[in-house]
């Protein structure tokens, strides 16, 4: 899970309340209650008010389930509940999954998860789930942790045969720079109720067991076959791990680093299938030829073997995709004979990436090779009606831009991508953003027969206002080329064509008929100095609508388009501008 700017939404403390403080304060050793009536009309009162708060500080315990029926997924798809950070765990004939809850409002960029939830099923392919939505909150088992944030944790089963809780939450009064740390629950149940294991804090933080200066989140444990446990945890790009005792608490051993693992990032999560160790991870390695992720803000999850809990561990491969969200948190469960791999999108009515929600698929192996190789998982989504026929025929065309390779923290893919966020985050945009911007830049469709045009959109962002010379702003001036088989030609719009920031600009025009569409922008700024250009979406409209399946197959990708110029024709300078 990404961390952003995670002190400035806690505003308050909220006060422990614990029963047995209650307890005291009702005064059973008082000295009023000399008379057995007094004591007994004050003992009825006790356990009435020590039974209410029990059932306020322990609601996983007592609270009742809501009862889901998925078409697919995501698991909850109409946005009632948003769900991240998945952790499974089977228990019988039930599989439970622990995941933290995203309560973000759509136009802000943090993770607001004050509380976790837990889905159940008995039958994965039966689509029936139950839903516990305020399962617990760190405040209510961790008497040292402040309220709202509930991470990823997970939970696990202990040779005891008692259920132990990994999470990592905020230390209140932390004496370290981070305050995040990683506590645990225990509990006879999955359902609760849960009791801090170590009431004395934090088992890892900066400052326990060692010191160290990482962000100590996203905690995984493996509880072997011989009864030996194994923790690792780690963000950013720094991984950790260490043994424990078999008291699930206290260290073995000392902490020590992973970085034989291609690209981490975070969300660890280990397993051992038959002899071999295998973690899961969100990997983030970026770039036009990675395997992974063409914008660092995006992760696949990736996955390495080990022959012993402890490593070496080496880098296997791509197991899933990027995903609709920029974050990507896998898990894993063995249920009733069939592995899966569950993670979290931003598939959800209303979703985004801080309003996630869990999906699940199967886990496929292939034990022709040693150790056994995980098939990459492909991700399904609940069945849903065809698109309505559009005017914009964007999304049947393949991007490309004069700045390729893009700037990592970019993508291109969002120009044709149909969303538009509140508050986008750089993935979300094309952006021609460098150190030194140039005056001009252009971005450009290509479709794999003619199509008629007569009107586009384009959406700008911007950091800084019209005119700048720096950061980001709107351009001076842009204007629309198509290819008419030899040369560019300008595209003279029936009105100037607007440059606002955060809302479409509008251009309608003469019908054209072009396999290439380009949209070229004049840099906003003066003295040589200018601002980068940033598109969230440009639309490309038909004069009628078009059915999706009527729409021209994308082209095959790589380097520029076969069929259309490279070069800014000269016959275009102060077309329709």
């Amino acid at each position: 899970m990404y961390f952003l700017n995670h002190k400035e939404t806690i505003t308050h403390r909220k006060p422990h309340l614990m029963y047995t403080i209650k307890y005291v304060k009702l005064g059973i050793l008082s000295p009023a209650l000399s008379s057995s009536g007094g004591f007994l009309h004050h003992l009825h009162r006790t356990l009435l008010y020590a039974s209410a708060v029990l059932a306020l500080t322990l609601p996983a315990f007592t609270q009742q389930p809501l009862t889901i029926h998925s078409a697919g997924n995501p698991i909850v798809s109409d946005g009632s509940f948003y769900s991240a950070d998945p952790a499974p765990i089977v228990v019988g004939d039930t599989l439970y999954i622990l995941t933290g809850r995203d309560q973000a409002p759509p136009n802000v960029n943090d993770f607001i998860m004050p509380e976790w939830g837990l889905l159940a099923t008995k039958n994965v392919a039966s689509q029936q789930w139950k839903l516990y939505p305020e399962f617990l909150r760190p405040e209510q088992v961790f008497a040292w942790a402040t309220p709202g944030r509930a991470y990823a944790g997970q939970i696990v089963q202990g040779t005891d045969h008692r259920f132990y809780l990994y999470a990592p939450v905020e230390q209140a009064n932390s004496p370290n720079r981070d305050p995040f740390a990683i506590g645990v629950a225990v509990s006879d149940s999955v359902l609760g109720p849960w009791r801090d294991a170590h009431p004395s804090g934090p088992v890892i933080s900066q400052s326990v067991p060692e010191p160290d200066r990482i962000q100590n989140i996203d905690p995984t444990v493996l509880v072997d076959r011989d009864g030996r446990v194994y923790i690792y945890w780690g963000t950013f790009g720094r991984l950790r791990g260490m043994e424990l005792q078999p008291d699930m608490v206290t260290p073995k051993g000392h902490e020590f680093t992973v970085d034989t693992l291609t690209g981490f990032f975070e969300a660890s999560r280990i397993f051992r299938r038959n002899d071999t160790y295998y973690l899961l991870y969100a990997d983030n390695q970026a770039g036009p030829d990675s395997p992974c992720t063409a914008a660092v803000y995006h992760a696949c999850i990736a996955y390495g073997t080990a022959p012993t809990p402890l490593g070496p561990w080496t880098y296997r491969g791509v197991i899933l995709d990027v995903v609709s969200s920029t974050t990507s948190h896998p898990g894993v469960a063995r249920f009733k004979g069939k592995w899966y791999l569950v993670y979290h999108t931003a598939d959800a009515r209303g979703g985004g990436h801080f309003r996630r929600s869990l999906a699940i698929d199967r886990m496929q192996w292939d034990d022709t090779v040693s150790p056994a190789r995980i098939l990459k998982v492909t991700q399904t989504h609940e069945p849903s009606p065809p698109p309505p026929p559009s005017r914009n025929i964007a999304p049947a065309a393949l991007a490309s831009a004069s700045n390729q390779p893009i700037p990592l923290q970019y993508w291109i893919k969002a120009l044709n991508d149909g969303i538009v966020r509140p508050n986008p985050l750089p993935p979300d945009m094309w952006a021609s953003w460098t150190p030194h911007n140039p005056p001009t830049q252009w971005i450009q469709y290509q479709w794999a027969r003619p199509v008629t045009l007569n009107e586009s959109r384009i959406y700008f962002w911007g950091d800084h206002p019209a005119g700048a010379s720096e950061g980001v702003a709107p351009p001076a001036a842009w204007h629309l080329e198509y290819w008419d088989g030899g040369k560019w030609v300008a595209i003279a719009g029936r009105h100037p064509y607007p440059t606002q920031a955060d809302s479409f600009n509008d251009v309608t025009f003469a019908p054209v008929t072009t396999r290439c569409l380009r949209a070229i922008f004049d840099a906003s700024g003066s003295d040589g100095h200018h601002a980068a250009v940033a598109v969230e979406e440009w639309e490309a409209l038909a004069s009628q609508p078009v059915a999706r399946e009527n729409l021209p197959s994308l082209t095959p990708s790589g380097g520029a388009p076969a069929g259309c110029g490279t070069g800014r024709p000269v016959d275009s300078v102060g077309a329709g501008r």
